[in-house]
């Protein structure tokens, strides 16, 4: 990690405990070297720093590229390794830069859900997740967030001090054999397990 995401994640860290209370449930699930997929429900804006404090390593996010028009957050951001993403259109060079972070042995946070939830329920998983999936081979550890969203709703919601828990699953680990026969219905299918191992798991 460089000196500034280690300042970002020691922040994230401090805000989670003082503000919320944050605890991690299960952390030794996330391996600690290797190309992982950490799959995450989507509560608040929230979510990716506490994902990377859950995960005790040096992680990649993809995040909206309007967010760098913001003077400071457009200076910070990239040393926090966010990747830009043109949320309007077909951004295939962030999913190219996102294939070769894992190819080249990262670590990535990504929601199968894409948008953050609007009443606090898990959504439909897209096929994106599906995709990288397919083209990594990465095995993928399930995690979900609780509270996130009381804290710090979509939509302009009132903040609060609520208790944030992260609660990590098991990896799991695909072969060539699920890939079959490749289309989008079967990235479609591989996001729906993702899903599906984050919707199981509860507070403990």
């Amino acid at each position: 990690m460089n000196l500034w995401y280690w300042a970002g994640y020691f922040l994230a860290w401090l805000v989670g405990k003082l503000l919320f209370r944050f605890r991690v449930v299960h952390r030794e699930r996330v391996p600690r070297e290797g190309a992982l997929i950490l799959a995450m429900n989507h509560q608040s804006y929230l979510d990716p720093p506490l994902a990377a404090v859950a995960s005790g390593r040096a992680v990649h996010f993809l995040a909206r590229d309007t967010l760098l028009d913001e003077p400071l957050l457009g200076w910070w951001l990239p040393r926090l390794n966010v990747i830009p993403v043109d949320q309007e259109g077909n951004d295939r060079s962030a999913l190219k830069a996102l294939l070769r972070l894992l190819k080249a042995g990262h670590a990535t946070v990504v929601f199968p859900e894409g948008a953050r939830t609007l009443d606090g329920a898990l959504q439909p998983a897209l096929p994106g997740l599906g995709f990288v999936i397919a083209k990594t081979l990465a095995p993928v550890v399930p995690m979900r967030i609780f509270g996130a969203h009381e804290a710090l709703p979509r939509g302009g919601g009132s903040f609060r001090l609520s208790r944030i828990t992260i609660v990590v699953g098991e990896a799991l680990h695909f072969t060539e054999a699920d890939l079959q026969p490749r289309s989008k219905e079967v990235y479609q299918r591989l996001s729906e397990r993702v899903m599906e191992a984050i919707a199981a798991l509860r507070l403990e």
